[in-house]
């Protein structure tokens, strides 16, 4: 009896889930065109994101990229819905194709690249900015970021300013990158170091 109702409860979740997300791609995919958000084919929305963009800045979303808000699509616990902001007019933030985040902030004050297949678990912060731009003496400043193919971050990753990933790397749950981590390798900590190469 048990297993019934779990299977009955599941396929009710499951869909959803699924119109849910219809409804919503179909609305916020035009609605963020409306925005002048480039935003390319099959991008899939659970729940609501937050997306502002601002004066004459740039933002760029690739094809089937999944953006999860809803804290129903991800049971790992999601924080709080998708944040994308860009700061200034002249910030430049470009999301490849295929990608994933659940319940992601990305805070654009200058520029941020995110390549193809980059996976960002739960309640990751990818940012360009210590978001003290008017005091130097904080180190004020913003440095671009760049994620490139095939990475994946874990539950709780934040990634700071004047970052560049390399392609296929993991970056293990919890870790603060603050510099550099190259492709190929499995990284982790505060600060985040590579702890072993990928037999890739």
């Amino acid at each position: 009896m048990n297993n019934h109702l779990n299977r009955v409860n599941q396929k009710a979740r499951n869909i959803r889930i699924h119109v849910s997300s219809f409804l919503c791609s179909i609305v916020y995919v035009n609605y963020y065109r409306l925005m002048g958000v480039k935003i390319g084919q099959k991008n899939i929305f659970f729940g609501k994101p937050k997306l502002i963009k601002v004066g004459e800045s740039n933002i760029e979303i690739g094809n089937n990229c999944r953006f999860r808000s809803d804290s129903f699509s991800n049971l790992i616990g999601i924080n709080h819905p998708c944040i994308i902001v860009t700061h200034l007019s002249s910030a430049n933030l470009k999301i490849g194709n295929s990608c994933g985040f659940s319940g992601t902030t990305i805070g654009c004050f200058h520029e941020i690249e995110i390549g193809n297949n980059v996976r960002c678990g739960a309640n990751t912060m990818i940012t360009d900015s210590d978001w003290h731009l008017d005091d130097e003496r904080l180190g004020g400043g913003a440095k671009s970021v760049v994620i490139e193919d095939n990475v994946w971050l874990g539950y709780g990753v934040v990634v700071m300013k004047g970052v560049c990933i390399g392609a296929n790397t993991i970056i293990g749950a919890g870790s603060v990158v603050v510099s550099d981590i190259p492709a190929n390798v499995i990284a982790a900590g505060n600060p985040c170091k590579v702890i072993k190469p990928l037999n890739i």
